[in-house]
């Protein structure tokens, strides 16, 4: 049943008609309680509140797969402008960026220079940027960009899908970068070449690769609304002597934020993944074919005054 429902919601993710929809509607309808508003301007009293709560935030411009340059170059400016306004309201807040929305299906070029404006302004304020990862094909592409940007750059990050097969030996070839990984599950829809089929398959290398992670020493984000995954951590953490201070759970907004609380008080770090934008639809379903125990999360999230 998992399985199915997985399938559907990232059929739906693709359907231009409901995006329309959705980008028509989604305010009525509740958008508001997924997404922090159609502008970052608009975000920013949220994560003040957020902030205010001990929470940590990434926001995250929705939108992806530009197929312009001029647009590409219009994504970085935003992003720019973003890091900006971070610095200048002091939010404590990180930024996530999707490298097809800055170039990366058109030139090498055009995603390169966007990376680096997106770095250098970055740097400049103290801002984490960490490139989020899209599907498998273009896996390999993202890691070499994170790579070359790691050089140059100490305050960046990528992440990590426990369904590849491929993510262990990632890990192993990233290790020498002391990177600030992101560890997901992961969102689309991937052939069984390339992709765990079945979902304890998933989980148990999502554990792996936080294992493996933690003790090497790197910092790491666990990305999970599990709450078995979200336990495993903390034991493990505890029985090999892991600091509190190298690793964080990551949740999304509007989704368990009681858990959120609870970790809180509980002494952990919690950053919630804020998205903004009119472009809210695929997003959404990706993150319920992720896990459709989420929808339940979601429906509370959107109906709750």
């Amino acid at each position: 049943m998992e399985a199915i429902s997985k399938k559907f919601f990232l059929h739906l993710s693709s359907s231009s008609v409901l995006d329309r929809l959705a980008k028509k509607w989604g305010p009525k309808f509740g958008a508001n309680k997924i997404v922090g508003g159609e502008t970052f301007e608009e975000a920013v009293p949220l994560i003040q509140d957020l902030n205010s709560q001990g929470l940590h935030i990434t926001v995250d411009h929705l939108g992806e797969f530009v197929s312009s340059e001029k647009e590409a170059r219009q994504r970085a400016q935003e992003c720019i402008q973003t890091i900006q306004m971070i610095s200048s309201h002091q939010l404590t807040s990180q930024v996530s960026v999707k490298l097809t929305s800055l170039g990366l299906d058109i030139r090498h070029d055009v995603v390169w220079e966007n990376m680096i404006a997106i770095m250098d302004e970055a740097q400049k304020h103290d801002v984490v940027v960490t490139i989020d990862m899209e599907d498998s094909t273009r896996t390999e592409k993202t890691l070499e960009i994170y790579k070359s940007l790691k050089e140059r750059y100490d305050n960046i990050g990528t992440v990590i899908q426990s369904y590849l097969y491929r993510s262990s030996e990632d890990l192993d070839d990233l290790s020498s970068y002391d990177p600030y990984l992101r560890l997901v599950k992961g969102a689309y829809k991937e052939p069984g070449k390339v992709a765990f089929v079945e979902k304890s398959d998933v989980d148990e290398n999502l554990k792996h690769l936080i294992e493996k992670n933690l003790l090497n020493g790197h910092y790491t984000a666990i990305a999970s609304h599990d709450d078995a995954m979200i336990e495993f951590t903390k034991a493990f953490a505890v029985e090999n002597n892991i600091p509190t201070d190298q690793f964080e759970f990551q949740m999304l907004y509007g989704m368990r934020n009681d858990t959120q609380m609870a970790l809180l008080k509980e002494g952990y770090k919690v950053r919630v993944y804020l998205p903004y934008g009119d472009d809210w639809y695929g997003y959404f379903m990706r993150r319920l074919a992720e896990r459709p125990a989420n929808v339940s999360f979601a429906i509370k999230g959107l109906f709750k005054k």
